[in-house]
């Protein structure tokens, strides 16, 4: 039986994530700030499923805590899947936001993620097989659409996944980017926005199904919201045109200096 990792486990996607795959069958460790919410949902999972829930308090913006969810990944019982969800935003601008703020969540949303991806993978190389589910955001896409560094942090979700499926795929480790747009959580009461003044905004669960859906068809980009796959593709087809034009040694013409 496969063991799930997940973080941000305590509440909206995490704990979606946690019951879908728990009826999967899979063992469970949950990551989370909140002891409390951790051991309820814990209970109910076993209850329900009669699997493995293992609980591991952690603030992952916290070094020390960060490093003890990096050693049950590195050196614990192994870990199948890595779904790295936990996240945040704040509110405000980029000009407005303090620099302690600023760090905040690049600890949380980028160096976190990193780290523990790195964690894993040792063992599932090693095994040949894993998977690696990184939450990022449809506005990675648009990130003029998004005050502050929040796009800039889940744009680095993105490459990075890309990135690391190029590198690892190879080898038997699957990474897939999960990128929701308007999801009905928490995330927008603590940027400062009222999601009731929001429009076409999706269920957590609803979001979670189709992850899944992605997941199991082997998607390296899941966007639960795009009706029209061919605009992925279309975007997809443009990026790769691009590496021909960029192998030059000189500017380009439009880039001389005009005598």
């Amino acid at each position: 039986m496969s063991t799930a990792l997940i973080t941000g486990a305590s509440a909206g996607i995490g704990t979606s994530y946690a019951r879908r795959l728990a009826a999967r069958g899979h063992d469970l460790v949950l990551v989370a700030r909140s002891t409390d919410k951790l051991e309820a949902l814990a209970a109910e999972l076993r209850s329900s499923h009669s699997i493995k829930v293992e609980v591991l308090p952690a603030d992952l913006t916290d070094t020390a805590q960060l490093n003890v969810v990096s050693d049950r990944l590195r050196t614990g019982s192994p870990i199948d899947i890595l779904i790295n969800n936990a996240g945040d935003s704040l509110p405000g601008t980029f000009a407005t936001a303090q620099p302690e703020a600023l760090a905040w969540l690049i600890q949380l949303n980028v160096t976190a993620p990193t780290l523990l991806a790195s964690a894993a993978l040792a063992g599932m190389l090693e095994r040949g097989e894993g998977s690696i589910v990184n939450i990022g955001s449809a506005v990675a896409l648009l990130p003029e659409y998004f005050p502050g560094i929040y796009s800039g942090t889940k744009s680095y979700i993105l490459t990075f996944s890309q990135g690391l499926a190029a590198e690892v795929g190879p080898r038997g480790i699957y990474v897939q980017a999960v990128l929701p747009a308007a999801t009905r959580t928490a995330i927008w009461a603590r940027s400062g926005v009222d999601v009731a003044s929001l429009q076409n905004v999706m269920e957590v669960d609803d979001l979670v199904d189709a992850a899944l859906v992605g997941f199991d068809q082997k998607e390296g980009v899941t966007i639960p919201p795009l009706a029209d796959a061919a605009l992925w593709d279309a975007f997809q087809a443009a990026r790769h045109a691009l590496p021909p034009s960029l192998a030059n040694a000189a500017p380009a013409d439009r880039y001389r200096l005009k005598a």
